[in-house]
């Protein structure tokens, strides 16, 4: 900021009282340097962040017009819809953005484990990232029981019920899960608080996601420690106008699901009231969850670990794992663009991912050009695990890396130190 803001006399009463402004300065400000060469995929944390603030305020405008009631919840949804002005316009924000959330985590996410972002000493702010993940998956499973409908009904049925494949604590899990011995108005309640806490929660795990990238900065593109300042350029205004501009971009994208296909990522049958007595044919989760639910249903029964078990552990397992990244990819360099052998694993591992979800999408028995999506799934949740498991630390051994730029400062100018 310019010294001249700070002369501005209530900005220096309060400065000298609490220091906000200059704190504000350098943690997204001119105070604060970053690496000169960050891409367009270093928006999408920000957007993230943006996207977060914005399902807490629809969320909480929601709240006072909802009633956590299996007699009501469907119904006071309909209300918000046609009665409540905006209604329709807040929960339409509030249901795509969680969709959005978790667009933009996952690209932010992909972005990190091309550019090497987990590596040391990032360990810790990686950590924290998946941890924000898992609190996400939460909050989200959550929010998709609120609005009472046959999804999410069964939904809740089926996902809480896992938990009962635990040794030993397994049903009293599922029965504290329910508040009695079926899904029914106290598990709505437990839910609906726990969908309200949760968000906060997270934007706690944020504020640490933040300070842990301000100790040791961003990554870059070349995965190359900052070496000076030739390498850095202010935040603000530099990265500032650039999130900007993709925030623009982005809320186009938005706001045409929003408002020209606001159920395309919803299921019909949500819109029908939860009725216990009829099952829907195809139970299946909300889009983000289907690469899990695809690894869910692909363990077979393993000697003594039974299929539902088994199933629970690796789908849990998917998303734990990767906190081990840090140490298992042993290369000195970060960045896939140096790493040949990496870069083509890389694409192979995100195609995987992609064919989970679509394995996720359908039925286990139906039949794919003479295959059982049930084996697409098995052979593809295998490879999910022999990725990050073995092939990361054989490349990371074997492969050798091409030469890396002199500095940040060279990788842009194109000149040597």
């Amino acid at each position: 900021m310019s010294n001249r803001f700070y002369e501005n006399p209530v900005i220096k009463w309060i400065e000298y009282r609490l220091p906000i402004f200059s704190f504000i300065d350098e943690s997204v400000g001119s105070g604060y340097p970053t690496p000169k060469n960050l891409n367009y995929w270093w928006n999408f944390g920000s957007l993230a962040g943006i996207v977060l603030v914005v399902l807490i305020g629809t969320g909480i405008m929601l709240a006072m017009n909802y009633t956590a009631h299996v007699d009501y919840a469907f119904e006071s949804v309909e209300r918000i819809m046609r009665d409540v002005n905006y209604g329709w316009l807040l929960r339409y924000i509030h249901v795509n953005g969680g969709s959005m959330f978790f667009i933009l985590v996952y690209i932010h996410m992909f972005r990190g484990l091309y550019y090497g972002s987990f590596k040391e000493p990032r360990e810790l702010l990686w950590i924290i990232g998946v941890i924000i993940i898992v609190a996400m998956m939460a909050t989200a499973f959550m929010g998709y029981v609120l609005p009472w409908g046959q999804m999410s009904f069964w939904g809740a049925t089926v996902i809480t019920n896992l938990f009962s494949a635990i040794p030993l604590i397994g049903n009293d899990i599922v029965t504290w899960l329910w508040g009695g011995f079926s899904v029914d108005n106290p598990t709505l309640n437990r839910f609906y608080a726990f969908h309200y806490l949760l968000p906060f929660i997270i934007f706690a795990l944020v504020f640490l996601h933040l300070w842990a990238l301000h100790v040791h900065k961003s990554n870059n593109p070349v995965g190359i420690d900052i070496k000076g300042p030739q390498d850095t350029i202010p935040f603000h205004p530099y990265y500032t106008i650039k999130d900007l501009y993709g925030l623009g971009v982005f809320l186009i994208f938005f706001m045409f699901f929003v408002f020209f296909a606001p159920n395309f990522f919803g299921e019909p049958d949500n819109y029908i009231k939860a009725n216990p007595l009829v099952t829907p044919p195809h139970i299946v989760p909300e889009w983000y969850f289907l690469p899990f639910y695809a690894i869910l249903r692909a363990v077979p029964d393993l000697w003594i670990i039974s299929a539902k078990l088994g199933g629970v552990i690796a789908m849990f397992g998917s998303i734990l794992i990767l906190v081990l990244l840090p140490w298992l990819d042993r290369s000195k360099v970060r960045s896939a663009k140096f790493r040949p052998i990496y870069r083509q694993f890389f694409w192979v591992f995100f195609v995987d991912c992609l064919i989970l979800g679509w394995v996720g999408a359908n039925s286990p028995d139906a039949i794919f050009h003479g295959v059982p999506f049930l084996w697409i799934g098995r052979v593809t949740t295998a490879y999910y695990f022999a990725h990050i498991l073995f092939v990361i630390p054989l490349i990371s051994v074997l492969e050798k890396p091409k030469p890396l730029p002199d500095s940040i400062n060279a990788s842009v100018t194109g000149g040597t130190k």
